[in-house]
């Protein structure tokens, strides 16, 4: 972020000084200043813009949850300083502080919590979503290589949040099925 701030301050300290240091007289002077001024001013960042928003709304579009036939549901319920969570294709199948899902596949995750206000956020896979009592929050996660993701709660429930962390587990196929089965818990 350093490197990137620092290129654009610069850019900018060039289109500053440029204008000044012409020799065209006043006329000349003038047109440059416009150009610069609508060109690098006004049209470029527009352009820069616009292109991150198109990314973002692609890339939010991907996360929202849809009813596919191959997503994975899980539930992830926060309390005081656990997360539990529990599997749809494995019935009474519940771990803690561990998520298990298969890679390669999209799994939204319904997050609630027992207590105060927590947050489940895996930086690897999506974006940060708030356990909110009473409420169930679903969130759209896709590992694309089998692994272990750290998560975490990013929201302050107390002393000690900034030790609230979980684990995610990503199996292949194989170790999905396994995992569904029991031999893996």
């Amino acid at each position: 972020m350093l490197s990137g701030a620092g290129v654009i301050f610069a850019l900018v300290m060039v289109l500053l000084v440029l204008p000044y240091r012409a020799q065209n007289g006043p006329r000349g002077e003038a047109r440059q200043i416009r150009v610069w001024i609508v060109g690098l001013g006004l049209a470029f960042p527009m352009t820069v813009l616009a292109a991150l928003l198109g990314y973002g709304l692609f890339v939010g579009e991907q996360l929202l949850p849809r009813d596919l036939p191959d997503v994975v549901r899980v539930g992830a319920e926060g309390r005081q300083w656990a997360w539990t969570f529990t599997y749809e294709d494995a019935p009474g199948t519940t771990t803690q502080d561990v998520l298990h899902i298969p890679a390669g596949r999209p799994v939204d995750v319904a997050i609630t919590t027992a207590d105060v206000i927590h947050s489940f956020w895996v930086p690897r896979l999506a974006g940060k979503l708030d356990a909110v009592p009473g409420r169930a929050n679903i969130l759209r996660i896709e590992a694309d290589t089998p692994g272990v993701y750290q998560g975490l709660s990013a929201e302050f429930s107390g002393a000690g949040y900034d030790r609230f962390t979980f684990s995610v587990t990503a199996h292949d196929a194989a170790g999905w099925q396994a995992f569904l089965r029991g031999d893996e818990r």
